[in-house]
């Protein structure tokens, strides 16, 4: 028997800089913050969110929560590797081909390197695929028309 998903929730990103990281997601891609690290001590949930933090920070674009944590200091300076098991990229979705082609123009302003804008016929989807701090593969995602 399959079982039945809903929407993803929530992902989160091993990175080298957290705040660095936070910049980029918020500034560039508009993310907001939903936790920048545990309450206070004393506070009901500081233990459980310090464990659950595990050093990093919520980001969320208002329906879905995006994860950064640390590196463990054995890995601090490694680059994302789409070609390992594991995450290959994550797709942000647009309303319309515009705000996609829109995009390119962001990106350029903004010093951050991307391929073209591809189509996909079959799917009938266009993208523009670019990066992160870490070498993270993102894409913006929208249909053709």
């Amino acid at each position: 028997m399959a079982l039945t998903l809903g929407t993803p929730h929530h992902m989160r990103l091993t990175v080298n800089d957290v705040e660095r990281s936070k910049k980029f997601y918020t500034e560039l891609l508009g993310l907001q913050v939903a936790a920048d690290g545990p309450p206070p001590e004393g506070h009901e949930h500081h233990e459980e969110l310090l464990d659950g933090l595990q050093g990093g920070v919520v980001l969320t674009n208002g329906t879905m929560l995006i994860g950064l944590r640390p590196v463990d200091a054995a890995h601090a300076g490694d680059r994302f590797d789409p070609f390992r098991v594991g995450l290959d990229h994550v797709s942000f979705a647009l309303d319309s081909r515009a705000e996609l082609d829109g995009m390119v123009g962001e990106l350029d302003s903004s010093g951050i390197e991307h391929g073209p804008v591809r189509v996909l016929e079959s799917f009938g989807l266009a993208f523009l695929a670019f990066f992160d701090p870490d070498g993270i593969a993102l894409e913006f995602t929208s249909p053709i028309a």
